[in-house]
């Protein structure tokens, strides 16, 4: 299987790719259109600034690569967020697969810390992305900005308030958090999206 990782200025990717290792998938680390359009799968990880990656994507046009993709996208943390409309981080119009407006955390609380960073219970639907995750899963998140609970939301989580972990529409699927450091769930979760 042809898996291509989406290559910009976003950290993090690397443990995707050994994530992928794990798996005996050898995935192709590209900025290249040609190889992404080709990619049985593509993987959209991130971390980073959110105005910063989308000006890397339109110098390159791979904002507009991306939104025509046809075959299974995944977008992962600042992945997912870019994949929306528009994000108060940096007042950035994003690439607009999700009509949903990112927007940042905001401490209700002494105790509520931004960014969230840790472990956290998933409430999954019913998604192939999301099956044989047994009950009461765990991943691991470390955010700022979140998606507020839309129509595509497919999981939640709840930090400050409920938001959305995952999402899907069409042949994008996305996480906020990092299946790649989620242990044995979010292995499985990366399995699910590579057998679709």
């Amino acid at each position: 299987m042809n898996v291509a990782i989406v290559k910009y200025n976003a950290g993090n990717i690397y443990s995707v790719v050994n994530a992928l290792k794990r798996l005996g998938i050898e995935p192709t680390l590209t900025d290249d259109a040609e190889l992404l359009m080709k990619a049985d799968k593509v993987l959209f990880p991130g971390q980073g600034h959110a105005g910063e990656a989308m000006d890397y994507l339109r110098a390159r046009k791979l904002d507009l690569l991306i939104r025509d993709l046809k075959q299974p996208v995944f977008g992962i943390c600042v992945g997912q967020q870019l994949l929306c409309r528009h994000s108060e981080e940096g007042d950035t119009e994003c690439i607009g697969i999700f009509d949903a407006e990112v927007k940042r955390f905001q401490p209700q609380r002494h105790e509520d810390k931004v960014p969230c960073m840790g472990w956290q219970e998933l409430r999954v639907s019913d998604n192939p992305i999301l099956k044989n995750l047994g009950q009461h899963p765990y991943v691991y998140f470390v955010h700022s900005y979140y998606v507020p609970v839309c129509n595509e939301t497919i999981a939640t989580a709840d930090y400050i308030l409920p938001y959305s972990a995952s999402m899907h529409k069409d042949n994008f699927y996305t996480c906020q958090f990092h299946p790649e450091k989620s242990g044995k769930v979010g292995e499985q979760i990366i399995k699910n999206f590579i057998d679709l």
